[in-house]
């Protein structure tokens, strides 16, 4: 697909519990698309993941990037180095792992509908079911919205999730017979918070549910092969999962 001109723009989504601080990307035409909701890995909203929203807005979508961290603050909520190196920063994932634990399932409930209201009174989002992707903690969240919101999801992908799949009792697995969009997940492979076990927990989960769904190892890629501004920036495997997202979107919406 061609890709087109878009605009960015930083914006502000009334939620139940405040004011979530957003960006969006679309098309520069100013005529409404189909909406996508794309959910941050846990560094956050910034310069990279935004190149990432207008990509996808290149493409003919609408999307949307919420600061799921907006409790905290404003975008970015943690400050990162340009490039991210856990093993020189680790502290920087000490700061955010309590604020991931907060994003509980009520939370998760109520924001999402709060991002999906905003795009359903949005003249540049087209009318209709939104897609969805996420990377990392933003798997969960996109699959969480996909079983929360199910007659507003047309598809949901997500892409080296962690925690799909556990014995939690709110693990996003439990949520599969509520889904009615197509998946799609691309896991990392040898990734510990993804293991082989909880690929399987997942994927029989979804087939018992009776959910369209594709699920594909990544052979070789690191968690967090999709962000280029970090350490674990597969190329080859970053371009695979647009390649995956896109014959998604491009089927569902």
């Amino acid at each position: 697909m061609p890709m087109t001109a878009v605009e960015g723009q930083d914006i502000d989504i009334p939620t139940p519990d405040g004011t979530a601080d957003a960006y969006l990307a679309h098309p520069a035409d100013g005529r409404p698309h189909p909406a996508v909701v794309l959910y941050q890995d846990a560094f956050g909203v910034r310069p990279h993941l935004k190149a990432m929203a207008d990509r996808l807005a290149g493409a003919g979508y609408t999307v949307l990037v919420p600061n799921v961290f907006y409790r905290h603050g404003r975008a970015p909520v943690v400050e990162l180095p340009e490039f991210i190196d856990l093993s020189e920063r680790p502290e920087v994932f000490q700061r955010i792992m309590p604020m991931m634990r907060e994003l509980t399932w009520d939370v998760v409930r109520r924001d999402s509908g709060a991002c999906l209201d905003w795009l359903a009174g949005s003249p540049l989002a087209a009318d209709g079911p939104v897609g969805l992707t996420g990377y990392c903690m933003g798997a969960r969240l996109a699959l969480l919205t996909a079983g929360f919101h199910p007659d507003r999801v047309a598809a949901a992908a997500g892409f080296h999730g962690g925690g799909l799949a556990t014995d939690d009792e709110d693990s996003p697995h439990r949520v599969a017979g509520h889904v009615r969009a197509e998946l799609y997940f691309g896991h990392a492979d040898d990734d510990p918070s993804m293991t082989p076990e909880q690929i399987k927990r997942l994927e029989d989960a979804l087939s018992a549910a009776g959910v369209r769904f594709r699920s594909e190892l990544y052979t070789g890629a690191a968690h967090g092969y999709t962000q280029a501004d970090t350490a674990s920036y597969d190329e080859q495997a970053a371009e695979r999962h647009w390649e995956a997202l896109l014959g998604l979107l491009e089927r569902t919406l």
